[in-house]
């Protein structure tokens, strides 16, 4: 899945591709935002784990997974 965060006070959000699903990934900001959990925590494609307070989260946009285009062929 594509993720955005918007993080306050910061001018560029944090763009990642996750292996999760979208109902996984909607329940760690459920939990983030409702007091469960002090951070939101993600991990991407990579393994690579992506940490945000939880009091500092803007908008978090959930999206389909990127369609990588391969090739010269006309637009």
């Amino acid at each position: 899945m594509e993720v955005k965060i918007g993080v306050q006070h910061a001018p560029r959000e944090i763009a990642l591709e996750s292996s999760q699903s979208a109902e996984e990934i909607e329940r760690a900001v459920a939990d983030a935002l409702g007091g469960t959990t002090r951070l939101l925590t993600l991990v991407d494609e990579h393994g690579r784990r992506i940490l945000v307070p939880s009091d500092r989260l803007a908008y978090v946009e959930i999206g389909e997974q990127a369609v990588r285009k391969v090739g010269f062929g006309a637009l």
